[in-house]
């Protein structure tokens, strides 16, 4: 009975002397709790607006959730009288050992992020970078998968990518078809200009604005070299490209228009 009542007079001691303060930090967390909710729901929206890659937004948002409620736990805490400056300081040790062993990591982290704020490319897209080429087939938090043309993956980690040249061909919806094409000395060349043009302007996919340009580009050693600029969709250009390849072969051997190729002379001597 007297360990009843001295428990009791010790509760309701503490409940005179921190009600107040334990109160407070009640009422803190209750609304605190939903002050973070409210800025989780509004940076969603924002990022959704901003049109930010779904995985992202979710890993952002979960993460500014987790450290505004740590900080909102060590207020409370501080508020009802618990010391928690040895518990922040071995949080911060804790924190600089994991960075450091983590740092490559980190950086790719750091990488994707940046990727996916800013998205210098995105899934679909075909880039060069870090002397790959193909398509972008995958975009994650620390790499980024690319399938080349001869069904190859390639995983290439964000921090390379983030920090390096990127060469996006799929970033416009159009391209310019650059092509030369040599002639030799004897053959016509109004007339390879002529004709150039007239296979330019005979395929659909070429544009008529900008116009095909047909113009000689060198007097080379051996060739007279007319350059081809065609503009088309992005999605045309290999078309293009090899169509013209055949077409200039045909039409330049039906007008009798030759096309220079390395040649040498061998002369041999008969020594007695």
């Amino acid at each position: 009975m007297n360990d009843l009542n001295y428990w009791s007079t010790k509760l309701m001691d503490f409940v005179v002397n921190n009600g107040p303060r334990l109160l407070l930090a009640i009422l803190t967390l209750i609304i605190g709790l939903w002050v973070i909710k409210m800025i989780v729901r509004i940076m969603n929206k924002s990022m959704e607006r901003g049109d930010i890659d779904v995985s992202l937004r979710r890993f952002l948002s979960s993460l500014v959730s987790i450290l505004l409620k740590v900080m909102l736990v060590i207020s409370v805490a501080s508020m009802v009288g618990i010391q928690m400056t040895s518990f922040i300081a071995v949080l911060g040790a804790a924190g600089l050992a994991i960075g450091l062993a983590l740092q490559g990591s980190l950086a790719n982290f750091a990488g994707g992020v940046l990727i996916l704020l800013f998205r210098p490319f995105k899934a679909g897209d075909v880039i060069e970078a870090q002397g790959f080429l193909g398509k972008v087939s995958e975009i994650q938090v620390f790499n980024t998968v690319l399938n080349t043309f001869d069904n190859k993956k390639i995983i290439i980690p964000n921090a390379a990518l983030s920090s390096d040249s990127i060469t996006n061909f799929s970033a416009e919806s159009l391209r310019r078809v650059d092509m030369t094409f040599g002639i030799g000395y004897e053959d016509d060349m109004k007339k390879t200009r002529e004709l150039l043009l007239s296979l330019a302007r005979s395929d659909q996919r070429v544009l008529k604005d900008p116009e095909p340009f047909v113009a000689v580009s060198e007097l080379a050693d051996s060739s007279v070299n007319f350059a081809v600029r065609l503009w088309c969709k992005n999605e045309d250009y290999w078309g293009i490209y090899f169509d013209m390849l055949e077409k200039v072969k045909l039409e330049f051997d039906k007008a009798g228009i030759s096309i220079p190729f390395p040649q040498q002379d061998v002369h041999l001597y008969k020594h007695d």
